[in-house]
Parts: structure tokens; C-alpha cells; sequence
């Protein structure tokens, strides 16, 4: 069903669009930065030009202007009478370099397969006629997945049971299934800010008000905040990444652990807690332990071989108290109707080869981070790079908040980016911008000379009062 956006939402989600003149074209780089995001889905009916104007203080001429570029790039489709409606990705940007034809893509923060994979493939394919002769319709998991799965957990200090596992086809499946069956229209989730776009965007969907809890690589969460969300709105449940955050790379502290936890209980939320880049430790340093005492009812966690194996192997799982994963299973088959057994063949394998996998992992990351850290230091000085000591990127401040009129240039030179503010709750994060540093180290160094040159030409195409305002903040 086709969506409309307001003047005022897309204003909101436009943030600060006024990066360079002439003042359309910085218009319509926003507006096609929120469609390669998809924060403005395929078919949404975007606003009047004379309603856009008045919201954003412009002539109605130069938004006319600007929706004019958006059509002769392939963004939006114009009808007399019916209004402005963004188009599919296929449609969009005609003439475009495949990503795959030269062009460095950091969209996706996935490292390449595990060596091993191919090998694991091949022995599980050997053994298909018994794959082939069981049903193939499967909602709870395979015994042999899931007895794995209980193990690892009880190899970290957190006792669990077969009952206790669901197997899904990935992590971001298991996000909409517990929202789906815990979340109703209008209930309150807290989440950290920034954070993992596409988990927002399942919560929203399942009709969630989300409530935003600053956290920074430098200070981490801010627990007044987390403390104060809690009590006021009492959310339904909380979506965080404990260790190695999206997009951050923070990890909690056990003073951060203990205070979360204790809110949660207080305010009678389910803590969800996304562990996906959990063993992605690339300095191999003790991770606190947290959310194992209290209420096993009120902890969620989700598990997947999408970071540590290959995001191609969808495959996940969730980690609850048995009667949830009994809710969970009666619900599932509105979603879909089990993990695919081959599948999870093949992650029964490699879950018994996991200190391997993880080892091998941290090197390939570790030369990434290395390599990407020393090439922003000398490209890019004046950016605040932060220490990464595990997971899959860095999270940069900008000397200026130009984050997504850079993307938009750098894209033009071969380096595909997200902006910082896809990875926002509620606006901002213009001066941010994540870069992962799984592409091989010769790419990382490719990349960060492209975005110096971009950066060059950014700052210099900004308009004189939006750099006199940055600099005024720096």
C-alpha cells in the first residue's frame, strides 16, 4: 500500500540538508540520500511543492526545481493531479556504476565468508539424502542446532536448555518476530541512539513509539537518560547491543550492565539484547558479564552466524525463557515456516568449529581496523576517529555536519556509505559517520583517500553561513 510523508516528517528526516548551492540540488541529494537508505520507501507520495516550501522557508520555484532533478534521476515519478511519488531502487539512478564493478561498498558492515565455509558446505552436501528425507518444515529449530546453540551459551556461564532456543532464518527475523508477538500499536521501546537501523525500522513497524538513549564511543551510555526513559515511559521492551555496538563499537561496562538491568526490572521491561557482534572481539579482552541474574523471563537474547560466518548463511536464533519460545513458535508461521534445514545443517557444523572461526575473524578485522584507523589519520586529521577494540566499524566525528552531503558526493567517486543519520532514533547525527572496516585493507585505503578528496570538495561547496556555524561550534 502506498505511504505519504508530510511536509513537516520530511523536513525532520532531512535534517540538515543545506550543504551547497544552488540550494535545489542540495534538496534533491537529501531527498535521494533518504530513498538509497530507505527512509523514504518505494512509493511514498511526497509533499506538495508549495506545502514543502512553506515548511522549509524556500521558494516554491526551487523546490519545483528540485523535484525536477529527483525525476530526470529516476527517484520520483510526477503525475498531474496525484502529486510526487518516490520510485523502486531499480528504477532509481540510471547509468550508475554497479557496485560491483570497481566501486568499494561499505554499505554492508558484513565481513567476506569464513575461509572454512565452502569446506563445511561440501561435507553437510555429502550427507543430503538424510537432510532430504525429513520433513523440511521446521519452526522450533533442529535438535542438533539447538542443543549446539544451548551449549555455547552454557560454555559463557548462562545455563540453557534445547526448550530455551529458537532457530531463525537470521537476526533480523527474530526482531520481528518478537515484536510481532511482545509489541502492540502505540507501545513504548527503548533503544539506544545511534543504532542498528534496520532493528528501528522492524520496531516501527510493529507500531512501536521509540524512545532514544544517547550513547557515544567516547562515554558510552548515558544511564541518567537510560534511567529516566525507563522510569517515565515504562517501555514494553528495550532493544540493545551490549557488546560491540552497532554502529559505535562501544561495549557496556559491568557498571552499565547493572544499572540497565536494574531499570529494566524496574519498569517491568523485556531486555532484547542483540549479541550478533558480541564475539567479534578483535583485541581478545575479558567482556563483563550482565543480564544473567533476575527475572530469565525478562532477558531476550539473539544470536546469529551473519557476522561471525557470512551474512549469505541466514541463520539466527533466540535465546528466551521457555514459555516465550513456546509464544514465539505458535506465532511463527504467519512470518514464515522454519529455518531451512540445509541451512541449519551446515550451522550445526560450524558451531563445533567456533574458536576457529572467531580467531580467524579477529585477524582479518583486526588488519581492517589497523589499515583504515592509519589511512583516516593521514588522509583525514582533523576527524575524531575513535579506538575499536571489536566489532565490524568505526563510528567518526566530522569536523562539520556535512555527513550526508559527503555521502552523496563520495558515492559519485566509487565508495558506497550510509549517512550518519540512518543510524539515528529521532534526528542528528549529521556529523557522524560510520565506516566499517571489513573490505580488504587495500580498499580501506582506496576509500579514505575518495573521501578526502570529497571532503575537500564538501566543505568548499557548503555555503559560507553553514561553515561560519559549524566553525562557530568546534
Amino acid at each position: 500500500m502506498d505511504s505519504r510523508i508530510s511536509a513537516r516528517a520530511l523536513s525532520q528526516a532531512l535534517g540538515g540538508w543545506r550543504t551547497r548551492e544552488p540550494a535545489y540540488e542540495a534538496l534533491a541529494d537529501g531527498i535521494r540520500l533518504l530513498c538509497l537508505d530507505n527512509r523514504l520507501a518505494p512509493r511514498t507520495t511526497l509533499p506538495a511543492e508549495r506545502e514543502l516550501a512553506l515548511t522549509l522557508g524556500l521558494s516554491r520555484s526551487t523546490v519545483a526545481a528540485a523535484y525536477r532533478s529527483l525525476r530526470d534521476t529516476g527517484h520520483i515519478a510526477s503525475t498531474r493531479g496525484s502529486g510526487s511519488v518516490t520510485l523502486p531502487l531499480r528504477r532509481r539512478d540510471p547509468g550508475r556504476t554497479d557496485p560491483h564493478e570497481g566501486m568499494i561498498d561499505l554499505q554492508q558492515a558484513s565481513p567476506p565468508a569464513w575461509p572454512g565455509l565452502a569446506g563445511t558446505i561440501a561435507e553437510v552436501a555429502g550427507g543430503a539424502a538424510a537432510l532430504v528425507s525429513r520433513v523440511g518444515y521446521d519452526v522450533l529449530g533442529r535438535i542438533e542446532l539447538r542443543t549446539a546453540i544451548a551449549e555455547h551459551y552454557r560454555d559463557r556461564g548462562i545455563p540453557t536448555s534445547p526448550g530455551e532456543v529458537l532457530v531463525t532464518t537470521g537476526a533480523q527475523s527474530a526482531i520481528h518476530l518478537i515484536a510481532s508477538v511482545l509489541l502492540g500499536r502505540g507501545d513504548r521501546v527503548l533503544i539506544e541512539t545511534p543504532t542498528y537501523p534496520h532493528a528501528a525500522d522492524a520496531l516501527r513497524r510493529a507500531g512501536a513509539r521509540l524512545v532514544g538513549v544517547p550513547v557515544t564511543t567516547s562515554d558510552g551510555w548515558d544511564l541518567d537518560r537510560a534511567e529516566q526513559a525507563f522510569a517515565r515511559t515504562l517501555p514494553v521492551l528495550a532493544y540493545l547491543m551490549p557488546d560491540f555496538q552497532n554502529p559505535t563499537g562501544r561495549s557496556m561496562s559491568a557498571l552499565e550492565r547493572a544499572t540497565i538491568h536494574r531499570a529494566g526490572e524496574r519498569a517491568g521491561s523485556v531486555l532484547v539484547l542483540d549479541e550478533t557482534t558480541a564475539e567479534l572481539d578483535i583485541d581478545r579482552g575479558p567482556v563483563p558479564r550482565g543480564f544473567d541474574d533476575g527475572d530469565p523471563a525478562a532477558v531476550i537474547r539473539l544470536g546469529s552466524l551473519g557476522k561471525t560466518v557470512w551474512g549469505g548463511l541466514r541463520v539466527g536464533w533466540i535465546r528466551a525463557d521457555a514459555d516465550l519460545i513456546r509464544r514465539l513458535v505458535a506465532a511463527r508461521p504467519a512470518h514464515d515456516l522454519g529455518t531451512p534445514e540445509f541451512e541449519q545443517a551446515v550451522a550445526t557444523a560450524l558451531l563445533a568449529d567456533s574458536e576457529r572461526i572467531v580467531a580467524q575473524r579477529s585477524t582479518l578485522l583486526r588488519e581492517g581496523r589497523d589499515a583504515l584507523t592509519a589511512a583516516l589519520a593521514t588522509e583525514l586529521p582533523a576527524w575524531s576517529v575513535p579506538v575499536a577494540r571489536g566489532g565490524v566499524s568505526l563510528w567518526i566525528e566530522l569536523d562539520a555536519a556535512l555527513s550526508s552531503a559527503l555521502v552523496m558526493d563520495v558515492r559519485s567517486r566509487g565508495v558506497l556509505l550510509s549517512a550518519g543519520p540512518r543510524f539515528s532514533v529521532d534526528g542528528g547525527h549529521d556529523r557522524h559517520l560510520r565506516i566499517p572496516f571489513t573490505a580488504t585493507p587495500g580498499e580501506l585505503r582506496r576509500a579514505a583517500s575518495l573521501l578526502a578528496q570529497s571532503w575537500h570538495d564538501v566543505r568548499a561547496g557548503a555555503p559560507v553561513s553553514f561553515v561560519e556555524q559549524v566553525d562557530a561550534l568546534v
